[in-house]
């Protein structure tokens, strides 16, 4: 077996979701409940009656390529030699890391708290992985100073997932511009951002920041799963500079040869809609409220959720989160993730995840409310 393999631990949240049971409110996995627009299947079905499933070109279906390319329009990315269409953000992820990094000589910076899988990812490559904490005191919100101080000599590439999932933070302009002016500032080679968007069109703040928009050496991971509930589907992509994008694309064919050309059929329709990619962000933003409305009258303390369809919720001291999300399954039937799932820095809270039905989603907060009462 491959020692890398061996050496990474399998997933805390799959393990804590598994425990869910008949009646469980289930806060848990992050994964849309809304149903898919069977308009987007329709059409990809009428392509496949009259083309049949042959594969696509490695880098995926032109026409998606350039469509994804003209919605997102970030300068000097805008044509479909910036894109490539993966399996999923996941994927994107891993090619991303891997077609960027050198084992011998990089580092990944990753800020956290974050989604586990970007460490990983460069483990199982072999590529030093680092995290720079944002501060408990704050309630994690990014800051541009604190990510600046933790880069290393080694230090090629920094990963920041915004909207954050766990802790629903959004980095904003005003930090953004902070980074990447340090960043510019320096001299040698440049360092690079992965920015892990697949939150983003569940943004409930008005000065979001995208770092293309901004800094040429970004890469952008995205996909069709949390934004029209296709988690299943597996599509999504890479947008960077076509010197990147070239090489991730040989990463990519390595990996999967090409996207499930259906899937590729689905998001070119939903791309082609006007407002297709936009199309459950009144349902995310009305869920927003009666969340944020819950958890104010639950008392507890949270973070307000600026993105994602997360929020979380400290624990009293001393309680470990994963001891804490075992007794509310057992003892009260309500799933919610350890905090620790998302690295030690994050131990001692739960993160929430609100996409059940809104009653739903209140009932679990006030289970959650009333146990955390107990150790007050």
């Amino acid at each position: 077996m491959n020692p890398r393999v061996l050496e990474i631990e399998t997933s805390l949240i799959r393990k804590v979701a598994a425990k869910r049971r008949e009646g469980t409110i289930d806060l848990g996995l992050g994964e849309p409940s809304l149903r898919p627009n069977p308009d987007h299947f329709a059409y990809a079905m009428r392509y496949i009656e009259a083309h049949g499933i042959r594969y696509t070109a490695n880098a995926g279906d032109l026409l998606l390529r350039e469509a994804i390319a003209r919605h997102y329009d970030y300068p000097g990315m805008t044509d479909a030699t910036n894109v490539c269409v993966t399996t999923g953000s996941q994927e994107a992820m891993y090619v991303t890391i891997k077609t960027l990094l050198d084992p011998a000589t990089d580092e990944l910076l990753i800020v956290e708290p974050t989604f586990p899988s970007y460490a990983k990812m460069a483990r199982l490559e072999g590529i030093a992985a680092r995290g720079v904490t944002m501060s408990e005191g704050d309630d994690f919100a990014f800051d541009a100073e604190r990510v600046v101080a933790g880069i290393g000599e080694r230090t090629r590439a920094i990963v920041i997932c915004s909207p954050n999932n766990p802790t629903g933070r959004v980095l904003h302009a005003g930090e953004a511009e902070k980074l990447v002016s340090a960043l510019e500032a320096r001299s040698g080679e440049p360092i690079w951002l992965i920015h892990d968007e697949i939150y983003r069109e569940q943004t409930f703040v008005e000065d979001e920041a995208f770092l293309a928009e901004r800094y040429p050496h970004t890469i952008v991971t995205n996909s069709v799963s949390k934004s029209n509930a296709l988690t299943g589907l597996r599509l999504g992509w890479i947008i960077g500079p076509e010197s990147f994008v070239e090489n991730a694309i040989k990463t990519h064919a390595w990996l999967t040869s090409c996207t499930d050309t259906f899937a590729q059929q689905v998001a070119l329709h939903i791309f082609g809609e006007l407002g297709g990619i936009n199309e459950h962000v009144s349902w995310y933003r009305a869920q927003w409220a009666g969340v944020v409305e819950a958890l104010e009258t639950s008392r507890m303390h949270y973070i307000r959720p600026e993105g994602s369809f997360y929020a979380c919720v400290r624990l009293p001291q001393g309680v470990k989160s994963y001891d804490a999300a075992m007794q509310l399954i057992e003892e009260r039937n309500v799933l919610a993730i350890p905090g620790v799932a998302f690295g030690d820095a994050f131990e001692g809270w739960l993160r929430l995840s609100w996409v059940a039905p809104l009653d739903q989603v209140r009932e679990g907060i006030k289970r959650i409310a009333a146990y955390v009462k107990e150790y007050v």
